[in-house]
């Protein structure tokens, strides 16, 4: 048995024949090292490609690279944070009435639809003059650095539907999102870390879960890669564990042997399922990871100033900035897009703000403010900006009137977005809406932002597509304008 195991892996001649155990102690240290895998793709179905072929568009004079995500899960006020209505102080405790018989509709139950005013202090900042109100007071001081789409909408005031909206351009389930999107058409910019990197709120995952983060009937190694930041091991099974002393250098390396010889004799018997390729490239990556994911999450480099500046000091604010600090190391280290989520899914610890405006929101914005500021800040400060595109999003807005005492139901008909950095024309916004802060009077859908941000990548959104079940499909659909008035 010693000799054997000296000549296979030099031979590789005849691996089928080793006894089972054998085979076993070789491939366990290989199987031990890419069980990532499991992890990393969160699912047990692998996708093929497209005829195994994955197709890129090529850019064309691309202002940006690489994008941070950042998503507010729940629904955030819009008549709260960023669009003031002072209509609705006039108007507070009133039945809401937008007149000419329009139908007014509540999504779960409000009843009474009276007005209420926000209980926040809005004020203009910067040379832009945009309103701010007083729970984003660290975001207030670089709304200069922002461009405002103050009528974004949604078809849906349903938290999935919504979510899949904003996140794939349909309501459906089965979709690629953007990020994936993004990512097939222009591929990976560092082979040591997946392209697509998703940190989750670690409350929980938001609405739809996995499917936010999907790469739908693209290829999956585009799937968004969950990595869950607050644990001592961001990423399980990066390595053996101690007791796995049986895995040495010598048995990871029969092992991979064996798998190589498998895999031939596999691509010879199936030279069209792609599934294999796709296995083997996440294989690949998983065994990268072992060496770039430690200095990734290594914050010991980070200085006080920086820790500082995203909150890491404070328990309240440590969480989200330790994931924005995270987005800011991966986007330094090439990862083509990161998405920052904040919010699970449910009624609670999340901007569905159903019960009570006063206290819920303020509870989210103290979590978040701060690391956004603190991350947009230190992109500028380090040339980030430059090639790099921040997105701050929800899925839908909230209703001018209460719910219950002091809560504010979903509503579709208008929220706000904002975007900063690479090819955006800073202090600049789009769109409004209706003085109550009910509709968009300039209505901005989830294709507009996709066509735009595609733009900034050098992609005519229009251009890429893919074939699926006899649809030239993409991500604005049959639908998109690009945003021309943020545009420097």
């Amino acid at each position: 048995m010693k000799s054997r195991l000296q000549k296979f892996p030099a031979a590789v001649s005849d691996p089928v024949s080793l006894p089972r155990r054998l085979f076993l102690g070789q491939a366990g240290g290989a199987f031990g090292r890419l069980a990532l895998l499991n992890v990393l793709m969160q699912s047990g179905d692998l996708r093929a490609g497209s005829g195994g072929i994955y197709q890129s568009v090529p850019p064309k004079q691309p202002r940006a690279r690489k994008i941070i995500h950042l998503f507010m899960n729940g629904g955030v006020s819009q008549m709260d944070t960023f669009d003031y209505k002072p209509r609705l102080g006039a108007l507070h405790g009133r039945r809401f009435d937008p007149g000419a018989g329009q139908l007014v509709e509540s999504v779960t139950n409000s009843p009474g639809f009276k007005v209420m005013q926000s209980p926040f202090e809005f004020r203009r900042h910067g040379q832009a003059g945009q309103w701010v109100s007083s729970v984003f007071p660290h975001t207030a001081r670089i709304v200069d650095d922002l461009a405002f789409i103050q009528s974004m909408t949604s078809p849906t005031n349903v938290h999935g539907l919504g979510s899949y909206m904003q996140n794939t351009g349909f309501t459906l389930p089965g979709f690629p999102c953007v990020g994936a999107w993004v990512c097939y058409a222009l591929g990976e910019i560092n082979r040591n870390l997946p392209s697509f990197i998703v940190l989750p709120d670690p409350k929980g995952l938001p609405y739809n879960n996995m499917g936010n983060f999907s790469s739908g009937f693209l290829p999956l190694e585009y799937e968004g890669t969950v990595i869950d930041s607050s644990r001592d091991q961001p990423v399980e099974y990066l390595n053996p564990p101690e007791e796995a002393d049986f895995i040495t250098r010598q048995t990871e390396s029969s092992g991979k042997d064996i798998l190589n010889f498998l895999n031939a004799n596999h691509r010879r018997g199936w030279p069209s399922d792609s599934r294999l390729a796709a296995r083997i490239s996440s294989y690949e990556m998983a065994a990268r990871l072992q060496l770039s994911v430690p200095e990734l999450f290594d914050l010991r480099g980070e200085s006080t100033a920086t820790r500082h500046l995203y909150g890491l000091d404070n328990p309240v604010t440590e969480d989200f900035g330790r994931r924005c600090l995270m987005a800011r190391r991966m986007i330094e280290r090439d990862v083509r897009f990161v998405q920052v989520w904040s919010g699970m899914g449910g009624p609670a610890n999340n901007w569905d703000n159903h019960a009570n405006i006063h206290k819920e929101l303020p509870y989210m914005t103290n979590q978040v403010d701060k690391p956004i500021a603190g991350l947009i800040t230190d992109l500028k400060a380090r040339g980030l900006l430059e090639d790099t595109l921040v997105v701050w999003t929800t899925e839908f807005g909230r209703m001018p009137f209460s719910q219950g005492q002091s809560g504010r139901d979903h509503n579709g008909g208008t929220f706000v977005t904002w975007v900063a950095g690479a090819g955006i024309r800073p202090g600049s916004s789009v769109g409004r809406s209706d003085e109550w802060g009910w509709k968009a009077e300039e209505p901005v859908r989830c294709y507009d932002l996709h066509a735009t941000l595609l733009h900034l990548l050098g992609i005519d959104h229009e251009q890429l597509t893919v074939r699926h079940q006899g649809i030239d499909r993409r991500l604005t659909d049959v639908h998109g304008h690009i945003l021309k008035p943020i545009l420097a």
